[in-house]
């Protein structure tokens, strides 16, 4: 495992609890104590790290999309050998993914991509892992997939063929900005009706049990709203790492309308505007055709 953050680390662990023995290497010397402490046998260089696997070998990168990807292939491919495979667990775009395997392939070595979905839940619940690649290669890592699955036979596929995977799960990302700002706006309305004086967090715990809403999403809302139900201390701030962006540009790429994903993202972007100059021409433009007042800041 390349790559011991949050996911790297605990998808490791996960993979040593179900009996593999696993390789670590992260930059960050506290990064491979802490996964030692985890059974995990660190690795102080990727060279180091790649001499200790028997052949073929298995790499998994969980490194941040993008440059960092193309760095570490870049680091990777003298040390590596023809039917060794790569894995990309990120969140990389998949048009990236494609010229990488493309690139690895003219070197003998197999690249699959595994869209990889779970947080930080994933270690004790399983993750879901969409993954792209050759049909071979995939399968035999199938008994690594079985192990990181939330079950041997589910949560985990080959959806298709190199990129894929990547593909899959940035779809998927995008119905999670649609699902999560659906959850939000509902709930900002029910807590805008002051005269109920609804306790979201009971409305939450019922919709939880037999509602055609229910969902992972709406167990964690719940449980953030039990935490904090007024959540203080929480700015209005919403961050996106890309993939919803990817998601609405091949929307339009395919002709797909996709309104709810777009206008999600969109929202997340409005998040960011502590200053909004849009809003003080609307302003201004109702004040200019009507006479209405203009609030001073």
């Amino acid at each position: 495992m390349v790559g011991l953050g949050r996911m790297g680390a605990n998808m490791a662990e996960r993979l040593v609890r179900g009996g593999h023995t696993v390789g670590g290497y992260d930059p960050g010397p506290a990064a491979r104590e802490q996964a030692a402490a985890r059974g995990i046998v660190p690795a102080t260089s990727l060279a180091e790290l790649v001499a200790a696997l028997p052949a073929p070998r298995a790499v998994w990168l969980m490194v941040p999309a993008g440059q960092v990807v193309d760095a570490t292939l870049a680091e990777l491919l003298p040390l590596l050998s023809p039917g060794d495979t790569v894995i990309d667990g990120g969140n990389s775009n998949y048009k990236d993914t494609m010229r990488r395997a493309a690139e690895l392939a003219g070197h003998g070595l197999h690249y699959v991509d595994s869209g990889t979905s779970g947080g930080v839940w994933g270690l004790k619940e399983g993750y879901s892992l969409m993954i792209g690649g050759e049909a071979a290669a995939v399968e035999r890592l199938r008994p690594i997939f079985e192990t990181l699955a939330p079950g041997a036979d589910r949560g985990w596929g080959r959806v298709g063929p190199s990129g894929a995977g990547h593909f899959t799960k940035m779809v998927h990302n995008g119905i999670e900005y649609g699902l999560m700002q659906a959850y939000a706006e509902g709930f900002a309305i029910m807590g805008h009706k002051a005269d109920f004086g609804l306790d979201l967090h009971q409305i939450a715990e019922i919709w939880r049990h037999g509602s055609v809403v229910r969902s992972w999403l709406l167990d964690l809302s719940s449980d953030a709203l039990g935490k904090n139900p007024s959540l203080d201390g929480i700015a209005p701030y919403v961050e996106d790492s890309g993939e919803g962006r990817w998601t609405v540009a091949e929307a339009i790429d395919l002709n797909v309308s996709a309104p709810v994903i777009t206008a999600s993202l969109l929202e997340r972007l409005r998040s960011r505007d502590k200053d909004s100059f849009a809003d003080k021409l609307l302003a201004a433009m109702r004040n200019e055709f009507g006479g209405h007042a203009i609030r001073k800041e």
